[in-house]
């Protein structure tokens, strides 16, 4: 049981560990496209490596526990979400990378106001929320970052209206606005994974699934 109990805590921790390199990389890689660095770039692609190594990991001590503990109840809903979280958790540092490599591409500024920072820190908030939710097993909180996901898509969606009228007027602006597509949508990616990470959290906490809602009335007949 005592041996249980620690790798239980280990699959925790390294949990945490994975979550706190995907915020450093999602740090980064807003440096990376504020500053036009292509050092920042440099370091979110090596941070990428490490996740790739957890998830590893962390993936064959989720096995391993299943296979020779036979858990029940919360700790096996605990090892099942981790299956789940740590895979979104590598995925966030794939986007990361993705947004970070286009960081030169996407200079001198096409597009006016803060819209692009306020999707970024939006999508930054919402990870560390998700993280939080987990590590403080806080369903309430897990519920606010799953509806936080609408402001982000809204966002997504004006900012990418405005890029189709900037390409239609100026046709020397094509290639830079088609990088931030390409930013953007893996923004609102990165966001998705973290509302997948909260819907984990209440499942572990409260044995629910917050998928699909518009199928639940379904399951409740």
């Amino acid at each position: 049981m005592r041996s249980f109990e620690t790798e239980l805590k280990n699959l925790r921790d390294g949990i945490m560990v994975m979550a706190g390199v995907a915020e450093e990389m999602i740090e980064l890689t807003i440096q990376a496209l504020t500053e036009r660095s292509s050092a920042k770039a440099e370091q979110v692609r090596v941070l990428d490596r490490q996740m790739d190594e957890w998830e590893l990991k962390l993936d064959q001590l989720c096995i391993d526990l299943l296979a020779l503990h036979a858990p029940a109840a919360r700790d096996l809903r605990l090892i099942a979400s981790s299956l789940k979280i740590v895979p979104e958790l590598e995925r966030v540092g794939d986007h990361c990378c993705n947004i970070a490599r286009r960081a030169t591409f996407v200079h001198p500024p096409i597009l006016s106001g803060d819209s692009l920072e306020q999707l970024g820190a939006q999508t930054r908030s919402m990870i560390r929320r998700a993280v939080d939710a987990f590590v403080g097993h806080d369903a309430a909180l897990a519920q606010a970052v799953i509806q936080s996901d609408d402001a982000v898509d809204e966002l997504y969606g004006q900012i990418y209206r405005d890029l189709l009228r900037l390409m239609l007027a100026d046709p020397l602006c094509i290639e830079r606005a088609s990088h931030l597509i390409l930013v953007i949508k893996n923004w609102e990616r990165i966001a998705d994974q973290a509302t997948n990470i909260a819907e984990e959290v209440l499942y572990i906490l409260e044995g629910r699934s917050a998928k699909h809602p518009y199928l639940r009335g379904n399951h409740e007949e």
